[in-house]
């Protein structure tokens, strides 16, 4: 079995041995830690020369990054914990993001800026948010979520070795652990993708009618709409089609217009906190591009802080449960 943390840690070996001019950067990531979350482990023995081990500053390690990337190389950067990547908030927004585009398209910057992101771990208010949509909707700045999906490593390599913008790339932290699901690799789920270098994914319960919902979301919270999409067609009896984007700004609509052409209903779904979010700006753009006659709704995190105790913790985060409730109210 492959975990996305497998999948990671070889798109890096990967990256690391295809090209010279790629380097990797963040804090503890030599071994034998291999970083707080192991995705680097092994990097360090193999390519001393190119792992580098970085002081405790997140503002100075994108700086730096985005400095070599001026220069030519291709550069990785691990941010810990998704919640301090507000410390280089300006190296991504003020600079890395606008140097194409100050320059008259002569300068590019080749950065992924991996981070674990998202909660359900206890870790606090500080070390369990998603901050991505902080993010969303800047010029020059790509944002891609990693899934469970296909191939994550695929998606990783194409970031580091095919991108010439800078890309902030989010790992959500209970993913490491889950399972890849290769295309046709699933009997419960019928597969479809969509795209190339970030793809989007259209996901039915096999053998079942035409659907009457699209739900759309992106990393983690794909696994618990899959897990909702399975209760609402054996239980409810209500079939839904689920859109599991991986680039989330810029939005590609297309997928999107294509699902609800079948169903005319949109449920989205995020973990961050719901005010201003990913799911609003979705919901937006698509009663925009689909017009007056589109239901429409988003389901998120409650806006407060995220409690460390777990039941607190769940009662702030969206689960399978009020993604089924929320399915639900829109089929009335």
């Amino acid at each position: 079995m492959t975990t996305v943390l497998d999948a990671l840690n070889n798109a890096l070996y990967t990256c690391l041995t295809e090209c010279e001019q790629v380097y990797f950067l963040g804090e503890d990531i030599l071994d034998p830690y291999g970083g707080a979350f192991k995705v680097s482990r092994g990097l360090s023995t193999a390519f001393p020369d190119r792992v580098i081990a970085t002081p405790v500053s997140e503002a100075g390690i994108v700086g730096l990054g985005v400095g070599m990337a001026l220069r030519g190389l291709r550069v990785v950067i691990e941010i810990m914990f998704g919640d301090f990547i507000a410390l280089a908030a300006d190296q991504l927004i003020n600079h890395a993001a606008k140097f194409r585009w100050i320059s008259g398209d002569i300068a590019r910057v080749p950065l992924v800026v991996r981070t674990p992101m998202g909660g359900r771990r206890g870790y606090g208010p500080t070390h369990s948010q998603t901050l991505d949509k902080h993010f969303l909707g800047v010029p020059g700045l790509r944002v891609v979520a990693v899934s469970a999906l296909d191939d994550p490593a695929g998606l990783l390599r194409k970031a580091v070795l095919e991108d010439d913008d800078p890309v902030l790339f989010i790992e959500h932290k209970l993913l490491y652990q889950s399972p890849v699901i290769p295309i046709g690799g699933s009997a419960e789920f019928s597969i479809q993708r969509i795209g190339d270098r970030y793809p989007a994914y259209f996901l039915t319960v096999t053998g079942a009618p035409p659907p009457s919902l699209t739900i759309t979301t992106y990393g983690y919270m794909a696994e618990l709409a899959r897990q909702a999409v399975k209760r609402l067609a054996f239980e409810h009896e209500v079939f839904a089609e689920l859109v599991v984007l991986t680039e989330i700004s810029p939005l590609d609509l297309d997928p999107l217009v294509e699902s609800l052409t079948r169903t005319g209903r949109l449920l989205a779904i995020e973990e961050g906190s719901r005010a201003l979010g990913w799911g609003a700006e979705v919901v937006s753009q698509m009663v925009e591009a689909y017009g007056p006659g589109l239901r429409a709704r988003r389901l998120a995190a409650l806006d407060m802080p995220i409690p460390a105790a777990g039941p607190l913790e769940a009662a702030v985060l969206p689960d399978e449960g009020d993604i089924v409730k929320a399915a639900m109210a829109m089929m009335a």
